[in-house]
């Protein structure tokens, strides 16, 4: 294994190899927790979404809040929902010209032109703040939500996050514990820029034995999910972020929605996955011209069940700061 693959290994280097059952197991394991979350009724999405990582014999995932790329769109490539399918954040939902590889590529090159490295240490926490604009669908009433977070980038000390208003405490990192994405610095940047290797490396749970033809739908959806956990971050080493948006252009059967609305009223491209069969209506949202990431669509319901919830979000601010709670 090279470096650059032991990354997953490294959240417990006294833990041996997970066999290729216990692979399979762990995926399993970790799609059922996603789809519990998605079927809990009062389920927010949270900003970050980290998977923390147990490697033993059997990874053991818990999910924070649902998860923003799980995508089921009732619409194929020049199909169009039904009306009642349409919902804020989802002006025209219909297939334009621009194809998700397009879209996915072109955010890929827009990124990598404007992008500056920065380098947290591993004692400083990540500071963000994220709009959430939240319209309730039978009646068109909405409300704005300003969560900030603080995240500690090694995991060792305490995060204040907030989901809808609510502010979270995350306690440190137990032994033998990870997230994904990792927080340290080190282990972001032994994960590879060139988009082929990346989706294995993530998938693989330590091994780089997997080859993309033959990936399976569950290993497919593995890697559009983990990839779009990756993407939240806002901090990522040099190159390592159009590395995620073009190995999500080499997903089969990502789709392209056009005239998607963001939380800030701007018209976009939805970029969905519509194999999913855990969430429908979720979208990362890129500028239909410039391919600038902009945000997310998400939906949830309500704790009775009999409300539905269109979520649109986006960063508009973060930064590297050395304590909890500390401004920019």
């Amino acid at each position: 294994m090279t470096d650059e693959l032991e990354l997953l290994r490294d959240w417990d280097a006294d833990t041996a190899p997970l066999s290729e059952a216990a692979r399979v197991k762990a995926r399993h394991r970790l799609l059922n927790t996603m789809a519990h979350v998605q079927r809990r009724p009062d389920s927010a999405p949270s900003r970050r979404h980290a998977l923390r990582l147990a490697t033993a014999a059997v990874v053991a995932v818990a999910v924070t809040g649902t998860a923003v790329l799980m995508t089921e769109d009732g619409a194929g490539e020049g199909d169009r929902p039904d009306r009642a399918d349409r919902a804020p954040g989802a002006a025209s939902p219909r297939m334009g010209n621009v194809s998700a590889a397009t879209v996915l590529n072109g955010a890929a090159a827009q990124t990598g032109e404007d992008e500056k490295t920065v380098a947290p240490r591993d004692d400083q926490f990540i500071y963000s703040k994220r709009i959430i604009k939240e319209t309730e669908r039978k009646t068109g009433a909405v409300k704005t939500y300003e969560d900030v977070n603080w995240d500690s980038v090694d995991g060792s000390k305490r995060s204040l996050t907030m989901e809808l208003g609510r502010v979270i405490w995350e306690e440190p990192l137990k032994k033998g514990e990870g997230v994904w994405p990792p927080r340290e610095w080190s282990k972001l940047k032994k994960l590879p820029t060139d988009p082929k290797k990346l989706i294995p490396v993530i998938v693989g749970v330590g091994t780089s034995s997997m080859r993309l033809s033959d990936f399976t739908a569950h290993e497919w959806f593995d890697a559009y999910f983990m990839l779009g956990e990756l993407l939240k971050s806002p901090v990522l080493p040099q190159g390592l972020r159009p590395a995620a948006y073009e190995a999500l252009a080499l997903i089969p059967g990502v789709k392209a929605i056009a005239g998607v609305k963001d939380s800030a009223g701007r018209m976009g491209v939805g970029i969905s996955f519509p194999k999913s069969p855990l969430g429908k209506g979720r979208y990362l949202i890129f500028d239909a011209k410039s391919y600038e990431f902009l945000g997310f669509r998400d939906e949830r319901t309500s704790a009775s069940g009999d409300k539905t919830y269109i979520q649109l979000s986006h960063v508009v601010d973060w930064a590297i700061v050395d304590r909890l709670k500390q401004l920019p």
